[in-house]
């Protein structure tokens, strides 16, 4: 076996698919995450790279990643197969210094490609790492099923949707403040579509494809999960609540505006309109 497997990105990324699909939210091969590592945490498993490694065309510049690498689920892959190989499940790949392309250094030994959303991935990336600070490490794309649920019912407004989500459950304001981003339907795997998102990104921490999916983001993998099963816990309440005939009490704005100050956060000012 090799040594890498037991590397604490590895494990991680094998710990946050299964949770993933143990909660239903990346079916068959939906859903993919990258994370962003730094290269000194990749010297110990430098002799299991691959010596001769595939060199792949980005669809567009990704500069403000030069050098990066980064561990990403592989295109077609299935959630729930990554613990089972995750050699064949994942990628570990560089971005060229001109970033232009990237080497695939480990993973996908039974060929393939890296996510068909790496284009979203690195563009959300390169301005996450920017307003970060380089604190934020992943990006994480899933299909929750109540955040699609409540996208064909909710006005696909930000304050409206980022305001109904907090009055969902007390602790979202304090884990999302910044509320959730939203763009408009695109087909998937487009550079279109991921400069959209990555737009978003530069205001929020998770940004809403309607009728699809959620994309959330984080230092680490915990923290990416994390932000993204209290938003996706939120909206399973209020679908129950909407199915029973709809609020008839709710947390108020002044009690936000409360649970803000408590917490230290400096809540989104256009959620807090009554």
């Amino acid at each position: 076996m090799q040594r890498i497997l037991s590397s604490w990105f590895i494990q991680g990324m094998v710990k946050a698919t299964s949770d993933m699909w143990l909660k239903g939210w990346d079916e068959r091969n939906g859903g993919n995450i990258s994370l962003r590592i730094d290269a000194e945490d990749i010297e110990p498993w430098r002799d299991e790279l691959v010596k001769a490694p595939r060199v792949v065309e980005l669809s567009q510049p990704a500069r403000d990643l030069a050098g990066c690498w980064f561990l990403v689920t592989g295109s077609g892959k299935f959630f729930r197969n990554v613990q089972f190989d995750p050699a064949d499940s994942l990628a570990l790949l560089q971005i060229t210094e001109d970033g232009m392309a990237y080497h695939i250094h480990w993973g996908l030994v039974n060929g393939g490609l890296p996510t068909s959303e790496l284009a979203s991935h690195l563009q959300s990336h390169a301005v996450r790492k920017a307003v970060s600070g380089g604190l934020d490490r992943v990006i994480m794309h899933c299909h929750a099923t109540n955040l699609i649920a409540l996208s064909y019912v909710l006005p696909l407004d930000v304050p409206t949707f980022t305001r109904k989500l907090w009055e969902g459950s007390t602790e979202c304001l304090v884990v999302f403040p910044d509320g959730i981003g939203i763009v408009p339907w695109m087909v998937p795997g487009t550079d279109g579509i991921g400069s959209a998102t990555a737009e978003q990104m530069r205001a929020h921490s998770l940004v809403l494809w309607p009728h699809h999916g959620i994309f959330g983001t984080g230092p680490t993998l915990d923290e990416a999960f994390g932000l993204i099963d209290t938003a996706e816990k939120a909206s399973e309440i209020l679908v129950k609540v909407y199915a029973m005939g709809g609020m008839k009490q709710t947390i108020t704005t002044a009690e936000l505006i409360a649970l803000g100050e408590r917490f230290g956060v400096t809540p989104l000012a256009s959620a807090l309109k009554d």
